[in-house]
């Protein structure tokens, strides 16, 4: 990712822009949110954590698609200058983020799934750093070590019950992948649309997780029986449609619009809203829901993230690093 530039500073964006950039990653947050329990009551009819990635990713895509190439007007030469953050994009935020996410929550719960895969707005504070120079202050480092202790409590280690080092492992994947997607979306310099990154990222993504599965890597396994939500049965095309065109394409336009508006450290941090709906998602359509041990954990997390954003206020932002 080294074409990635220099966060913007959200508070020197208009009150509009900001106003809108809010709106966009609420859309954003809430759609991703639903993916884990929609996926999960696949999962209990037999569906593989590949084929549910893979007919998320590509329904997602055809529909994008017309719309990408119509944003760009002709200027083709904006893909060309682009494929490297396009490719970077499909590989790690929407391929490798998702299987992980998917693969996860087939070893543990939804909501320590995505509690985990949510340290990633540290992980962009710790990119930022490393890249660009921007130094975390005292209250960063103490957000950091609130967030390691929620994670502790999180997996439950305290009680020494039995935990899923798969689940932990493929949610730590999606937790790298889901910072590639603050980092990589926020950038404008390279001008391309964002339907047009979203659409060409999930092109990508399709492309390589088709491949995985044609090599015999990925496992594809569907089926046709009805899914159960929240006791009730529903036909199995009706969680595979919304998988595609809510908590893909809706998530992932109003994803990458949001983080141009409010930059990569503002946009993760509203991000976060994900864990509520996906804790919220689960308990109303799976009734599954953290212990108490969890939860504050859970709590821990966030307040360490709330933390280390409140500390980027006082940053010192040393010379940044040559590209």
């Amino acid at each position: 990712m080294t074409a990635v530039t220099h966060d913007r500073a959200p508070a020197a964006a208009p009150a509009s822009r900001l106003g809108a950039g809010m709106a966009l990653a609420v859309v954003s947050a809430v759609s991703f949110g639903l993916s884990g329990a929609l996926a999960r009551g696949l999962f209990d009819t037999g569906w593989s954590a590949g084929a549910v990635t893979l007919v998320r990713v590509g329904l997602a895509a055809v529909v994008l698609l017309p719309f990408g190439l119509a944003s760009l007007r002709g200027r083709w030469h904006l893909l060309r200058s682009n494929a490297r953050v396009v490719l970077a994009y499909g590989t790690l935020a929407v391929a490798g983020a998702q299987f992980c996410y998917f693969s996860a929550i087939q070893h543990m719960q939804v909501g320590p799934a995505i509690l985990i895969e949510y340290t990633a707005p540290a992980a962009v504070v710790v990119y930022l750093w490393l890249r660009h120079g921007q130094r975390p202050g005292p209250l960063t480092l103490l957000g950091a070590g609130l967030a390691a202790l929620g994670l502790v409590l999180v997996l439950d280690l305290l009680s020494g019950a039995e935990l899923s080092v798969v689940g932990v492992l493929w949610a730590l994947g999606a937790m790298v992948g889901c910072a590639s997607h603050f980092v990589i979306s926020a950038r404008e310099d390279g001008g391309l649309p964002p339907l047009s990154l979203a659409a060409g990222g999930l092109l990508v993504g399709t492309v390589l997780l088709g491949a995985l599965a044609l090599v015999g890597l990925l496992p594809m396994r569907a089926a046709t029986v009805s899914a159960t939500y929240a006791d009730r049965a529903v036909g199995w095309w009706l969680p595979v449609l919304l998988l595609g065109l809510v908590t893909a394409a809706v998530a992932y336009v109003s994803g990458v619009m949001a983080n141009r508006r409010l930059g990569s450290r503002l946009g993760s941090f509203v991000a976060l809203l994900e864990v509520l709906a996906s804790v919220c998602w689960a308990w109303w359509l799976l009734d599954e829901l953290p212990g108490a041990v969890q939860l504050l954990g859970g709590l821990l997390i966030l307040a360490g993230v709330v933390a280390v954003k409140l500390g980027e206020r006082a940053v010192v932002t040393a010379e940044p690093v040559p590209a």
